[in-house]
């Protein structure tokens, strides 16, 4: 699978409103490759797709702290008469279903397996302390190392020079991973 956004794309876009993690309509139209009254459009046109928790609309309060710490698309937010509307990882989701574009089907399966990634992640993190046999425990270990490098390496770490270290010292794991280039001949 070919994917046209990477994590950092989703991440740098990624708000907290009201203790959830939530994107702008504006920066979901951006990534879904459609305008933001499209968007819109479709959250008013299913409503009943769309319950409580799934999309919030911003107060003025939230959009002025939006506007005023966030560099993207501030002055055209500030400019805005409408309050943006914000969706949840669920209301995501929803949207998929609705817009039918390829840019929005391509970004919902990188959204999705991102997600999965992390979650898979937090499962494994959470599951270490109970497990006392060492040799399940080394697997579960093996796979959240892979896991967090897969999102690391494809989307974050930059390997410059002959080597570079990377390690992650968490309380019941801890990870480290050493990239080397080969030398050309």
């Amino acid at each position: 699978m070919s994917e046209l956004i990477k994590f950092e794309e989703v991440e740098k876009r990624v708000l907290t409103i009201r203790g959830q993690y939530v994107l702008l309509d504006r920066d979901v139209a951006e990534l879904y490759g459609v305008e933001t009254k499209e968007v819109n459009q479709a959250v008013n046109r299913n409503t009943d797709k769309f319950p409580e928790g799934y999309v919030i609309t911003l107060d003025s309060s939230e959009k002025t702290f939006v506007v005023t710490n966030c560099d993207r698309n501030s002055s055209a937010l500030k400019m805005s008469r409408v309050l943006p509307s914000a969706f949840t990882e669920k209301g995501l989701y929803m949207l998929a279903t609705i817009l039918k574009s390829p840019v929005a089907t391509q970004t919902t399966i990188a959204i999705v397996e991102t997600f999965a990634k992390i979650r898979e992640f937090a499962r494994i993190v959470s599951e270490l302390p109970d497990i006392k046999d060492e040799p399940t425990q080394n697997a579960l270990m093996q796979r959240g190392g892979d896991i967090f490098m897969d999102i690391l390496e494809d989307n974050i770490l930059e390997v410059s020079g002959d080597e570079i270290s990377f390690e992650l010292d968490l309380k019941i794991m801890k990870l480290k991973r050493i990239i080397k280039r080969e030398k050309k001949k």
